[in-house]
C-alpha cells in the first residue's frame, strides 16, 4: 500500500523530532564536564578552572577568621562594686545617741534599702541630701555619707551595700541553658564567667560561636577559643549583648552523589572527602570520579597566590577540579578544605549520559513508529 505524500512527510518530521529531542533534551542533573571547562576564562567563560594539588590545597586552606577585635580584647576588668545609674544601694546608719535623726524609736540604727541611683547618678538620703553615688565604690560612698551626716548627729557609723540593679548588666541569649539579663559582679565580669552563670551551653562545643554586640560593633569568636586563649576571655561592659549560636556556615552538594542537599558544618574544618561522605559519597552507578568540581568566589589574596598573575582586589570566580582516580586524588580530596558558600558538583559519567540518550532516542523512535503504523493503516 502506497503511503500518501503528506503522511510520509509527517512520519519524516516525527523521526527528525525524535532525533532532536534525543540529542538536546535529555534529562540530567546539571552541566557536563566539557560544559564546565567551556566556562573557563581561556574559552568562553569568566571562571578560573584550577586542578587541585598539594600546593593549591595549602594556598586555599585558610580557615574563616574569627576573633574579637583589639578594642574588645584590650578592655580592663570593670570593678564589680562600682555604683552606676540604675543600681540599688542599701544604707545602714548607726547613731550614738538615744534618739537619733534616722533611727526609729527604741533603736540606734536606721536601715534604708532599695535606694535607686537616678539617671544623673544621685541618691537622696534624709539629712544628707542629694548625694552623688555613681562612680563611687560602696566604701567611698560610705565615707561621703559619714561626712555629711556627721554635721547632724555625732559620730555616725555608716554601712553601704551595692544591691543588684540594672545599672551594670549584660544580656545573654541563644544556645545557653539560662538566658537572661545578668548584673556584672566580681564573679562574672568576664565572658567565660557569664556563660557559666547562664548554666553553660546546650549546643555542640565544636561548632559553638559567641557573638558580642557592644554599641555599633559586632565580633564573633569560637567558644572553644575563648577557653584556650585568655585574650579572648574579654572583660564585660554594661549593655553588652552576648549571643551563643551554632555555626551558621553551609555548603551545597549537587549532581551524581548519594544525596543532594545543603549541608551545615558539623566541625570547624571539613575536607572535600568529608563533605562527599556527608551525603553518602559518589553514586557508583552514575558518578564520574574524574569530574568533581568545587565552585567558589575565591578571596583576592588567595586567587593572586594560586594564579601567580596580577593583583586581584575583589573576589574571583574559581572552579576547583578533583580527579579522585589520580594517584594522589584521595589525598588531594582529604587536604582540600571546604568553605562557607561552596557548591560541590559531581558530574555524570559519559556512559551514563550516552545510555540516557539512547534510552530517550529509542523511546521517541518507538512512539514515532506507532504513529507511522497508524498512518499506513488508514
Amino acid at each position: 500500500m502506497t503511503i500518501p505524500s503528506f503522511a510520509a512527510g509527517r512520519i519524516l518530521a516525527l523521526f527528525c523530532a525524535a532525533l532532536i529531542v534525543a540529542s538536546c533534551a535529555v534529562p540530567r542533573d546539571g552541566p557536563t564536564k566539557r560544559e564546565i571547562f567551556e566556562g573557563s576564562v581561556l574559552r568562553s567563560g569568566d571562571a578560573h578552572i584550577i586542578m587541585i594539588n598539594k600546593r593549591v590545597s595549602q594556598a586555599a586552606a585558610r580557615p574563616d577568621a574569627l576573633g574579637f577585635s583589639h578594642a574588645l580584647r584590650s578592655g580592663a576588668l570593670m570593678g564589680g562594686d562600682t555604683i552606676r545609674p540604675g543600681d540599688l544601694v542599701a544604707i545602714n546608719v548607726f547613731e550614738n545617741v538615744p534618739e537619733g535623726l534616722l533611727a526609729p524609736t527604741g533603736t540606734n540604727n536606721a536601715v534604708l534599702t532599695d535606694l535607686q541611683v537616678d539617671d544623673a547618678g544621685f541618691i537622696f538620703v534624709p539629712y544628707a541630701g542629694r548625694v552623688r553615688a555613681a562612680g563611687q565604690s560602696p566604701d567611698a560612698l560610705r565615707r561621703l555619707l559619714t561626712q555629711s551626716l556627721d554635721e547632724q548627729t555625732p559620730d555616725p557609723q555608716v554601712v553601704v551595700i551595692r544591691q543588684q540593679g540594672d545599672g551594670a548588666t549584660v544580656s545573654i541569649a541563644g544556645g545557653v541553658n539560662a538566658q537572661g539579663v545578668y548584673p556584672i559582679t566580681r564573679a562574672n565580669n568576664r565572658l567565660s564567667s557569664l556563660i557559666a552563670s547562664a548554666s553553660g551551653v546546650n549546643i555542640p562545643l565544636e561548632t559553638a560561636q559567641v557573638l558580642i554586640t557592644r554599641g555599633n560593633r559586632q565580633d564573633t569568636a569560637w567558644l572553644q577559643d575563648i577557653y584556650s586563649d585568655s585574650s579572648l576571655d574579654i572583660a564585660l561592659r554594661p549593655g553588652d549583648r552576648v549571643l551563643v549560636r551554632a555555626d551558621q556556615r553551609a555548603f551545597s552538594v549537587l549532581g551524581a552523589t548519594g544525596a543532594t542537599n545543603r549541608m551545615t558544618f558539623d566541625s570547624r574544618q571539613i575536607s572535600a572527602i568529608d563533605a562527599l561522605a556527608m551525603v553518602g559519597g559518589l553514586n557508583p552507578l552514575r558518578a564520574d570520579p574524574t569530574g568533581v568540581f568545587i565552585f567558589r568566589d575565591e578571596r583576592p589574596e588567595i586567587a593572586t597566590e594560586i594564579l601567580g598573575i596580577g593583583q586581584f582586589v575583589t573576589d574571583v570566580r574559581f572552579v576547583y577540579v578533583l580527579d579522585l582516580t589520580a594517584p594522589t586524588g584521595m589525598f588531594n580530596a582529604r587536604d582540600f578544605k571546604i568553605r562557607d558558600g561552596d557548591t560541590i558538583f559531581v558530574t555524570e559519567a559519559k556512559a551514563v549520559l550516552w545510555a540516557r540518550q539512547i534510552a530517550t532516542l529509542t523511546g521517541n523512535l518507538a512512539a514515532a513508529n506507532s504513529v507511522r503504523n497508524a498512518a499506513t493503516s488508514n
